[in-house]
């Protein structure tokens, strides 16, 4: 994952939700059509048709004990007077659980630079194969942490997995500023990568369930501000790396801190009120949901949450088996597929790759300072994770992704590239390979427009959304299963990127990237549902063809 100036648009009305298309390829069946008639948790629906008689009778029951919804105000109703700070409540505690992102930013970038000074300092200078497996072996950790990330917020629950998260990662940072040997370090790194991979995973769900409905996209792209911020700050640290062959341990020690801020912090967060209710824990349930999402949203929530853990089953913990179960009422399998798909298609879509050439070239072109031109692209993804943060609840998820996607298509990229290998590999006079590599260069500025692109929309989307489409019991599973996808994608981009490029040259790589773009455009078009607005049971049940209640 990965994260323009904001667009000042005038402030309008809410626009009227509208209601999940039918997408009968997916998922077998058409989804369900509704009408919302009131605002942010919880939604009364009428169904025009509908193909499974078991919803046509459950969401009237959901809504029968609600004489009073009529009388929530709303700010359209009240002619728009004041600020909407619905989202304030729930902010201090989706901030903690960011900070779990800021430490994967942080340790992305904590390499970049120092990676010549350690392999000096630990005796493994000049060779390429250990520099790179000190970096990739981050990667391995992550991996691993993606699938066991499932079971520990099946048994524990988001705030308590967040808080034990922050021993291999504080331990790794710790292990690693004092590595005297290979062996040290890259043992520091894969502790740093397992807890990596649990908390990519465990704060995407952990915002989606604790954000009101309403605000639950913009709160999700914190995800990818923390990212964002990361990668800057270790880039700004690294700066003295250059100069000072030890400053690698010093900026080492610096990330055991956000560790035990978020180990802190989430002490006095709150716990998701869905894991709560799946744990019989309705009384806390009822407190958080009245403290984040309003007084009159904790009956229509509690009957909600109660209805889908009704038809899933009340035991905590799901199985991996669950995900391969077809047909299945949930559509795990479905999800679980989608999920991995999109992170596919993200990442061969050459984001990635990009950054790392983008980098590359500029060096060879002159630049010295490296981390001068990753801070630019840190940059150019924070401000579009700012643009996403703006857009992703007016304009909705599919509309995101497919516009970022589009954005991505750009054949002058390769031309651009072009120009600056072959001012560089050419034989040709000085004065004229130099011009032709600062037009190359000026090209690729230019081309931020693609990395600016993927942050809108590829980069937040893809993580907000897969927990939105999952169901309550399998929502950790199959954001494991999707994690570590991206994770071997990943690892397959980076290792095979540049090969490719030495046998095939740049643009068919680079058109091979904008073909996989439109790929994932066509994708989101037709194998993505629009959830804006609409809490996650009120989605699950539209995606659940099997959804009777057990009173009947």
């Amino acid at each position: 994952m990965w994260p323009a100036n904001l667009l000042h648009q005038p402030l309008s009305p809410v626009p009227i939700i509208r209601p999940l298309q039918s997408y009968p390829k997916i998922f077998g069946y058409p989804l369900t059509k509704y009408k919302p008639k009131c605002r942010r948790f919880g939604y009364r629906f009428r169904s025009k048709k509908l193909e499974v008689s078991g919803a046509r009778e459950q969401l009237p029951e959901l809504d029968a004990k609600k004489p009073h919804t009529k009388e929530v105000k709303t700010e359209e109703e009240g002619g728009g007077e004041g600020f909407d700070l619905g989202w304030l409540p729930a902010f201090p505690h989706v901030l903690i659980a960011s900070m779990s992102n800021f430490l994967f930013g942080y340790h992305i970038g904590v390499m970049n630079g120092p990676i010549v000074s350690v392999a000096r300092e630990l005796g493994f200078e000049g060779n390429s194969f250990l520099e790179g497996l000190v970096v990739s072996i981050f990667i391995g950790g992550a991996f691993i942490g993606s699938l066991s990330s499932g079971l520990l917020v099946d048994k524990f629950g988001c705030r308590r997995t967040l808080q034990i998260d922050t021993i291999p990662l504080i331990l790794g940072a710790l292990i690693s500023a004092q590595a005297h040997s290979l062996d040290d370090i890259l043992w520091g790194r894969f502790l740093v990568g397992l807890g990596i991979g649990v908390n990519t995973v465990l704060v995407p769900i952990y915002i989606s369930e604790v954000a009101p409905t309403k605000y639950r996209g913009s709160l999700g792209t914190l995800c990818q501000i923390g990212t964002c911020i990361g990668i800057i700050v270790s880039l700004f640290l690294g700066i003295p790396s250059e100069d000072d062959p030890h400053w690698w341990r010093t900026m080492l020690y610096i990330a055991t801190i956000p560790g035990f801020i978020v180990s802190l912090g989430m002490q006095f967060a709150v716990e998701s009120p869905r894991w709560l209710c799946k744990a019989g824990k309705l009384n806390e349930a009822k407190a958080i949901i009245c403290k984040l999402w309003g007084e009159s949203e904790v009956d229509r929530a509690i009957e909600e949450f109660q209805a889908v853990i009704k038809n899933d089953g009340s035991d905590l913990e799901s199985n991996w088996l669950e995900l391969l179960e077809e047909p299945h009422s949930r559509g795990c399998c479905k999800v679980a597929l989608i999920g991995g798909t999109l992170f596919i298609l993200q990442q061969f879509a050459g984001i990635n790759g990009v950054l790392y050439f983008s980098s590359l070239t500029f060096q060879d072109i002159g630049i010295t300072s490296g981390a001068l031109a990753s801070l630019f692209v840190g940059v150019t993804n924070f401000a579009g994770a700012l643009c996403a943060l703006y857009l992703i609840d007016r304009q909705g998820r599919q509309r995101l992704l497919i516009g970022s996607y589009l954005g991505m298509i750009d054949g002058g990229r390769a031309v651009s590239m072009f120009l600056i290998i072959y001012s560089i590999i050419s034989p040709m006079d000085e004065q004229l390979a130099h011009n032709l590599s600062i037009l190359g260069t000026l090209m690729l500025y230019l081309k931020q427009r693609y990395i600016l692109s993927f942050a809108i929309g590829a980069g937040p989307v893809t993580g907000i959304i897969i927990p939105e489409l999952s169901s309550t019991r399998t929502r950790g599973k199959i954001m494991g299963f999707s994690f570590s996808v991206h994770w071997v994608c990943n690892f397959m981009v980076g290792l095979f990127f540049l090969e490719l490029v030495d046998k095939l040259g740049v643009a068919p790589v680079y058109a091979g990237f904008g073909g996989i773009s439109l790929l994932s455009a066509i994708f989101s078009y037709y194998f993505i549902v629009e959830t804006k607005g609409r809490s996650l049971e009120e989605i699950e049940m539209s995606l659940n063809r099997n959804f009777p209640s057990r009173d009947q």
